[in-house]
């Protein structure tokens, strides 16, 4: 009887713990600062940008391949490195966001996407062009899952559908425009300025962000702790 006692205490301390922490560290009701479209009209125009660039490449790889005296098919790196940074990126953007906070992760994923996005049109060979491209693209990497965290902090549970169908349509028409645009710029101008569009969007991304996006309570809660955690095991 004394051992079921002490069992049950047990559950009952762990349950109490676990309460604690969820009410603590998870979501809970939070309105922003500023009206929540406007938060996701500020947040799709970088991932707008980002979905674009995965496919506005594209039809300027003559182009790409003639200017830096590559083939065709060497010149195919340029897509494939981005994609595949891309895709390494995703999966940990959530573990970085919440050690550095997600604006701070968002806002340095946008600076470095736009810093090497003009280092992309700057590019005097391909292997440059390849890792700055790799650089750029793991940049990217961290802005979908980011917008997709920022739009369901922002929204009430039902108005997150709305919300969410706006992402949608960036990255469906993002990257079924690329193409064309691309080959509208690469045959008007040069391909150099396929990267260089991304210079004025990622700035004004950035002014917007830095006045308009806000982490919400639980995720600075659970930076600091994350933080006090990280110089406990330091200091030991």
């Amino acid at each position: 009887m004394a051992q079921a006692a002490v069992v049950a205490a047990g559950k009952g301390q762990s349950k109490a713990r676990d309460k604690d922490y969820d009410s603590e560290f998870h979501y809970e009701a939070w309105t922003p600062r500023f009206n929540p479209w406007i938060v996701a009209l500020t947040v799709t125009l970088a991932t707008f940008m980002e979905a674009l660039d995965s496919s506005i490449a594209n039809v300027a790889l003559p182009h790409i391949a003639g200017t830096l005296g590559a083939t065709y098919d060497e010149a195919t790196w340029v897509l494939t490195s981005y994609l595949v940074s891309n895709a390494i990126v995703l999966p940990i953007s959530g573990w970085i966001a919440n050690r550095i906070g997600r604006k701070t992760f968002y806002m340095s994923c946008v600076a470095l996407f736009t810093a090497f996005s003009f280092l992309c049109g700057l590019a005097t060979t391909l292997p440059m062009l390849i890792i700055f491209r790799v650089i750029q693209g793991a940049a990217g990497g961290g802005l979908q899952p980011s917008e997709r965290a920022i739009l369901a902090d922002t929204f009430p549970p039902e108005k997150r559908s709305i919300a969410f169908s706006l992402y949608g349509m960036a990255v469906v028409v993002a990257p079924a425009i690329g193409p064309t645009v691309g080959g509208w710029i690469t045959d008007n101008y040069t391909w150099r300025w396929i990267f260089f569009l991304n210079i004025p969007v990622g700035i004004l991304s950035l002014i917007l962000t830095s006045r308009i996006v806000e982490d919400p309570p639980y995720l600075k809660r659970v930076k600091a702790k994350l933080g006090e955690s990280m110089g406990g095991v330091l200091g030991c």
